[in-house]
């Protein structure tokens, strides 16, 4: 792997040991983020509609398939690759970058996991190839941080399973033409009586319930689920009976790494505005850059990116390379969620009366970066997950 050195000011710099293969997928994507994304995003936030015309350009780009063999439809990259383009995606817009994020980390990578040859050679080619989108069903009215309180249930029958119940927050709920969730097949086993299943749009008995009206994020598909009777298939079962539970602490601990990157891009891009607002804007008879109490700001803004940076890129490389990366995926999803919303509150604070402003899109980064703090896994659950591998290693 070639070594880089950074090229710009307030660009994404690239870091060491990165390959000719990461820094195009960088390029390409941030080509796409500055040129169609960022020029869409303000409106898609003001109207809360989904930027379908986003995903599919995306789809056509192969970023929906980034991680995923060739041969079920991917783009047969790494998941670093992966991270950076969700990385400089969200740069532009963070609705966007969920949409892609929730699709392969939370849609597909179960699948991918976890599914039978016939599951991956049944849904992986239109998940991977971004001709269908994938969500993932887990968060209950009464199960969220304790996601072994799920009380969807499922009885089995002659052929396959009836299952009632519903999910909240389903990021992609109403658009995913295949969503893999969670039920319990058994009353009696705790967590060991969760299992994962596979259900496609239209099936009879599952139907999207309410849309949520979000403080951020507002473009991203959103919504509750509602299983009524719903005949699943035996062999939409996911894996084995009795692992759901195992299975999504797998897919939510690949799937923070993504968050964190996704955190990440909201944090570079709200710096890149402050940084540039920061030079143009006069008081004083001079540009605000050159006083000392803004530049420490960008300062604390620059070292929490690059920190975050690292501890992203780190938990993605392990992955990659079938290392153990539990902790540094909470680690990357936690610091970077927080210096996300540290550095969205520091680039208001740049902009002054401006950046409190609907039209100023460091508003939208403030808004979107809380919920980095709160999805797969709140700030307070990632410390009781790196303090619970810490003590492991001991």
């Amino acid at each position: 792997m070639a070594t880089h050195t950074q090229d710009d000011v307030t660009g994404v710099p690239p870091m060491a040991e990165l390959s000719d293969i990461h820094l195009q997928v960088r390029a390409t994507a941030r080509q796409f983020s500055d040129e169609v994304v960022r020029p869409r995003a303000a409106a898609a936030d003001e109207s809360g509609e989904f930027p379908a015309s986003n995903i599919r350009e995306m789809a056509e780009l192969g970023f929906l398939g980034l991680p995923f063999p060739e041969e079920f439809g991917g783009a047969g990259l790494d998941n670093l690759s992966y991270m950076i383009a969700v990385e400089e995606i969200s740069r532009s817009c963070a609705s966007t970058g969920i949409t892609l994020a929730a699709h392969i980390s939370l849609g597909c990578s179960p699948i991918w996991d976890f599914g039978t040859p016939e599951q991956k050679r049944k849904y992986l080619p239109r998940l991977a190839s971004g001709k269908a989108l994938g969500c993932f069903g887990l968060t209950e009215p009464n199960a969220g941080s304790d996601a072994g309180g799920t009380q969807t249930h499922a009885r089995a029958v002659d052929g396959g399973w009836i299952v009632n119940g519903n999910k909240i927050y389903i990021t992609n709920g109403s658009v995913a033409e295949v969503c893999v969730f969670t039920a319990r097949t058994s009353k009696e086993q705790g967590t060991k009586g969760i299992s994962s299943f596979i259900v496609e749009k239209g099936a009879p008995g599952y139907r999207v319930g309410k849309r949520e009206n979000k403080m951020g994020l507002r473009s991203s598909d959103t919504v509750e689920l509602i299983f009524e009777d719903c005949f699943i298939p035996k062999e939409n079962l996911l894996g084995v009976e009795g692992q759901g539970y195992k299975q999504f602490l797998k897919t939510l601990a690949g799937g923070r790494i993504s968050i964190g990157a996704l955190s990440l891009g909201i944090a570079q891009g709200a710096f890149e505005a402050a940084v540039k607002y920061s030079k143009e804007r006069q008081q004083f008879g001079q540009a605000i850059c050159e006083f000392q109490a803004v530049q420490f700001m960008l300062a604390d803004m620059g070292l929490k990116i690059e920190a975050s940076r690292h501890l992203v890129y780190e938990a993605a490389r392990r992955k990659d390379l079938g290392l153990p990366y539990s902790k540094q995926g909470a680690m990357a999803k936690l610091f970077a969620s927080e210096a996300a919303m540290w550095c969205a509150d520091k680039a208001i604070q740049v902009h002054g009366g401006f950046g409190y402003m609907r039209e100023c899109p460091v508003e939208r980064m403030f808004r979107d970066a809380k919920l980095m703090e709160i999805g797969e896994g709140t700030s307070e659950i990632q410390r009781m997950v790196i303090a619970r591998e810490i003590l492991k290693e001991s």
